[in-house]
């Protein structure tokens, strides 16, 4: 079967929300995309629940940061996250501020019925994407230039192909394109069965109004979350001896439930047994295929970072592919993907499972019990833990061992010129790379250092005369007067006594491989 003659220059395979963010991410710079969807319709059901502040901040890249916030549940009077024990009392947890430290909310959440449809009316609208449903990848095959990927259609089993120059597998956890290369799971040591009910909530149900409760108790770990109104979420674990076919009887799920809320007061929309895992892929890329979402990383759901860790794949993706097929980078750029979200990705996993372990300690605790794991605390809610940077690939790694904050990421406040209206930081910036100087002065470059700034297509952008008017002032600019700053907003480098600005701009052009 022969390739059709309009050859794309990406194939997605899977059109999940992180296959329509990195396919919204690559048509935004212009390039052409297909997408290869098995199923003829959308989700209907829940599963991810919560967008946190860096992945609206990468939908507010392309254009699409207020559009998907509208959809967002609005900040409630208590939004905050809770560690409890068995009677639900707090044991210690934070709050939810109304802004994060990236210009949106740290954790707000959405319906994914919704969220699917909202990123599938944009897809559909651009004529850079050809959507295809219905279609199997049965095979694929590469070679220097690109990829061929044997489809079938799932209803008529009509044969076809599709070539393109790349292709990224967004199709989940049992991800063809991960299998046909072959590709295998790293456990990372967390394997259980939960069982998760969703229900909608009718009036006169009286439930906690804590955004979410991880509630330690000694006969069953429970996960409660307020999601998005009316609905709202139990995850409860299964006990030695319990079956899935059990544990999905309606009578059984209402005996969980009564506990919480009268019969009459709720009806279940879903409830479904998963088995929580923690794994990453072991390779992310096999020549001129990538993966990304479900199909590179698999995480308890304990930090809500599942979906997250999926838009930051599409996202890190959105900026390096355009670079590479472009031509203004090389291939190598491509190769700090894995680099990059494997260890970025570990770290959230890793965190997500420790938050497990700690609910099994403190249960373990209150029934009187010696400790299952060592007690770390800062795996809890609002205990000191940060996100984590990144810690190599496309960045000054000279700088990260000498302390300096590069791998962060710059915070996002609302600024305002004397007598204008407020605005985001990154609407000054751009989409994609930017130096950033605390005066004009800070700025200046040599030639050499403008020429790589202007052939990533960059901006040189001066805070002077911007006020801070909502959002935390990123104190970084305490220390230098200027830093480099990634198209995902990640801190490249920045300027000091032995990183000149003329010298990070040359490095930066040999990080990205600029041809």
């Amino acid at each position: 079967m022969s390739p059709d003659s309009t050859n794309p220059d990406v194939a997605i395979v899977g059109y999940g929300p992180v296959g329509a963010a990195l396919a919204l991410q690559l048509a935004h710079a212009g390039l052409r995309v297909v997408v290869l969807e098995r199923s003829r319709e959308p989700v209907e059901l829940p599963r991810a629940v919560a967008l946190d502040g860096e992945a609206m901040r990468g939908f507010q890249r392309i254009g699409l940061g207020e559009t998907v916030n509208a959809i967002l549940q609005p900040p409630r009077e208590r939004d905050e996250v809770w560690f409890t024990n068995s009677r639900r009392e707090r044991l210690f947890g934070t709050e939810i501020p109304k802004v994060g430290l990236y210009g949106w909310r740290d954790v707000a959440y959405f319906d994914q019925p919704e969220l699917e449809a909202l990123l599938r009316e944009h897809v559909e609208r651009d004529p850079r994407i050809d959507v295809r449903l219905g279609q199997e990848v049965r095979s694929l095959d590469q070679d220097d230039e690109g990829v061929t990927l044997e489809t079938i259609d799932a209803s008529t089993r009509t044969p076809s192909a599709v070539r393109a120059r790349l292709a990224v597998g967004c199709d989940g956890a049992s991800s063809t394109l991960r299998g046909a290369l072959g590709i295998g799971w790293e456990s990372l040591g967390y394997d259980q069965d939960w069982l998760v009910v969703d229900i909608v909530e009718r009036p006169g149900a009286d439930l906690p109004e804590v955004g979410l409760m991880q509630v330690c108790d000694p006969t069953r770990l429970t996960t409660y979350v307020r999601v998005k109104d009316p609905n709202r979420r139990w995850e409860f674990q299964l006990l030695p001896g319990e079956t899935r076919e059990a544990m999905l009887e309606p009578a059984r799920i209402e005996a969980l439930l009564d506990p919480w809320l009268p019969r009459e007061h709720y009806t279940i929309r879903r409830a479904a047994v998963y088995q929580f895992h923690a794994a990453t892929a072991k390779r992310w890329q096999s020549g001129r295929v990538l993966l990304a979402g479900d199909a590179a990383h698999q995480t308890p759901p304990f930090l809500g970072q599942g979906l997250n860790a999926g838009l930051r794949d599409a996202l890190n993706l959105g900026w390096k592919i355009p670079l590479v097929l472009g031509g203004v980078c090389d291939d190598s750029l491509l190769a700090s993907y894995a680099e990059e979200r494997d260890a970025h990705a570990r770290d959230l996993v890793e965190w997500a499972v420790a938050i497990g372990k700690l609910m099994e300690t403190l249960a373990a605790r209150e029934a009187g019990r010696p400790d299952p794991h060592p007690a770390d605390h800062s795996a809890g809610y609002g205990q000191g833990r940060q996100a984590p940077p990144l810690r190599d690939g496309v960045l000054v790694t000279e700088q990260i061992a000498a302390g300096r904050p590069v791998g962060s990421i710059l915070l996002q406040p609302r600024l305002r010129e004397a007598g204008g209206e407020p605005f985001p930081l990154d609407e000054r910036l751009g989409s994609g790379f930017a130096v950033v100087g605390r005066t004009r002065a800070d700025l200046e470059m040599d030639a050499h250092a403008r020429g790589v700034l202007e052939r990533l297509g960059g901006r040189a952008v001066d805070l002077d005369g911007l006020e801070r008017v909502e959002g935390g002032a990123d104190t970084v600019f305490e220390a230098h007067p200027a830093v480099v700053v990634r198209p995902d907003r990640y801190l490249f480098g920045v300027v000091d006594e032995a990183w000149p600005l003329d010298r990070l701009m040359r490095r930066l052009g040999e990080r990205v491989g600029l041809r």
